[in-house]
């Protein structure tokens, strides 16, 4: 069904494989539709509620497709990033959390595809940056905006404006990726922290991330009036029941996303 993306299911996981080794994964105008067409058909599938992002090769994305781009008008370009910010945006706003697994280069719309992720365990192989203005352009699929959410606004700017690549270790300490792992490690640390988050309340996760989310950049009276409201779906369900009753009778919760 997808020509540039492959996807199996695994206990409960959706594993997402950018498969174009032969260009580094770099993302073109296919990728990125057929890519918004995978997550959204993953929104709705009841029998997947984590999702690991990682790409074939030696790279997670080495970029967005220069070659594609060298002869893109400005009308045909903005089309092109309004196709990233579709699938970045969704992907941050769809309820199943998102683990990136990066195995490699994740530079330019990479980078930007780890960013809109929820969280980002990286290979020590990993490379991470923004070298978009190399090339006389600057980031167009979000990165001006989470990366200096997720790193701090000094060191997003340094990053971007000097087109810098980090490494693995670089990249943890300035808060870019969560965790950074052996190469051959990669998808198995993946694996063991979607399961981590599948044992809990999918409805619970759903809310919690939405909130955290949404509320990021609010003032905290509204985020808080925002919690209240997310706080209330949970509270009303089947799962709220079977956990807490769970926890009174000291056994181990058996959810079932209802």
């Amino acid at each position: 069904m997808y020509e540039t993306i492959y996807y199996q299911k695994k206990d409960g996981i959706g594993i997402v494989t950018i498969n174009r080794p032969e260009a580094m994964n770099a993302l073109n105008l296919q990728v990125l539709e057929e890519m918004l067409a995978l997550f959204q058909e993953i929104a709705n599938d009841s029998e997947v509620g984590v999702v690991i992002l990682t790409g074939e090769g030696k790279a997670f994305v080495a970029g967005a497709d220069i070659a594609a781009m060298h002869g893109m008008n400005a009308k045909e370009g903005r089309e092109m990033m309004q196709a990233g910010h579709r699938l970045m945006n969704y992907m941050e706003e769809m309820e199943k959390p998102i683990i990136a697994a990066v195995n490699g280069f994740a530079l330019g719309g990479g980078c930007e595809l780890a960013l809109a992720s929820d969280f980002r365990i990286a290979s020590e192989k990993a490379k991470f940056g923004q070298p978009e203005v190399n090339l006389g352009i600057i980031p167009g699929f979000g990165g001006t905006q989470r990366l200096p959410r997720l790193v701090g606004k000094a060191i997003g700017k340094k990053l971007i404006m000097t087109g810098e690549t980090i490494g693995a270790e670089r990249a943890l300490s300035i808060g870019l990726c969560e965790e950074v792992v052996a190469h051959e490690e990669l998808m198995r640390k993946a694996e063991l922290l979607a399961q981590k988050i599948l044992e809990k309340a999918p409805l619970a996760i759903g809310a919690a991330k939405t909130a955290i989310n949404r509320g990021f950049d609010l003032d905290m009276i509204s985020a808080s009036a925002l919690e209240i409201e997310a706080f209330t779906g949970p509270f009303s369900s089947e799962d709220k029941k079977e956990g807490m009753g769970a926890f009174l009778e000291k056994r181990k919760a058996a959810f079932k996303g209802i």
